[in-house]
């Protein structure tokens, strides 16, 4: 392990032309009071603000919480409690999670394995519509940061680390919200999340992007909710239809289907 902690230069909140940018290991506790963040990202704010604990957000970074592995408990077996279990998330074996213990698993993307992306600020910064740099020996690249992300986690090589994230200005008429549900408010990883930043003119939906956390392996773009809203009136019936159709295509498996509910529910509560 490198603790890319003691690297210079990457612990900053910086405003620049048309976009702020943050570096790797800049504290959650810092982006939360952040006047920048909250200022023009409050949906970062209030996502850095729900993660964990005060003494987590103490110390976390928004890189490392960004660069978790997905949450599994087959996956995380620890090698103290009986030895490696083997899955397909490892490389090898089936994804116990489809005849186990499936209650916090994928109701939506999930292919041979079921884990979810446990990051809130991914889940934020996807509906932000930020990109992320990654540096490695050949040198730096710029990528949307949902391209970080595939059905087997993060997707940085084991010699690249992610070094600042940029965030572009939202309109001025755009609207942004993050909410969760966790089992214990004050630690727990969300069961689901939603994170929306909608533009409305006049009433009008002009723009929107819907982000679902804790469902799928990855932060879930809900084009199809998106779509329902956009160059509608952004009414009580939109609304429901719109939280419809963040479902419309979810899988549960055996124990998790509740996930739908709360999904819907959440939708509803980040658009009104």
């Amino acid at each position: 392990l490198v603790n890319i902690k003691t690297i210079p230069g990457l612990d900053y909140i910086r405003e620049g032309d048309g976009e702020v940018r943050i570096g790797a290991t800049t504290k959650l506790a810092l982006i939360a009071r952040s006047s920048i963040i909250n200022g023009n990202y409050g949906l970062l704010a209030q996502s850095a603000e729900s993660v964990g604990t005060p003494e987590i957000r103490q110390m976390g970074t928004i890189g490392g919480n960004l660069c978790q592995d997905n949450r599994c408990w087959y996956y995380r077996y620890p090698h103290t409690l009986g030895g490696r279990i083997l899955c397909f998330g490892k490389g090898k074996g089936p994804c116990h999670a489809i005849k186990g213990d499936n209650r916090y698993h994928a109701i939506l993307g999930g292919k041979g394995c079921f884990a979810v992306c446990p990051s809130d600020i991914a889940v934020a910064l996807t509906a932000l519509d930020a990109r992320i740099t990654v540096a490695g020996p050949d040198g730096e690249r710029i990528i949307p940061i949902a391209e970080l992300y595939g059905t087997m986690g993060h997707k940085l090589e084991t010699d690249e680390i992610l070094t600042e994230i940029q965030i572009p200005r939202l309109p001025h008429d755009a609207a942004q919200k993050f909410t969760k549900f966790r089992l214990r408010e004050s630690v727990d990883f969300a069961v689901v999340s939603v994170a929306s930043v909608v533009s409305v003119v006049e009433g009008i939906c002009r723009d929107a992007r819907i982000v679902l956390g804790g469902v799928a392996p990855t932060p879930w773009r809900a084009t199809d909710a998106e779509d329902v809203i956009k160059g509608k009136d952004l009414n009580a019936q939109a609304v429901e239809d719109a939280a419809e159709a963040a479902v419309r295509n979810a899988k549960p498996l055996s124990k998790n289907a509740y996930k739908i509910e709360i999904t819907k529910t959440l939708v509803k509560r980040t658009l009104l």
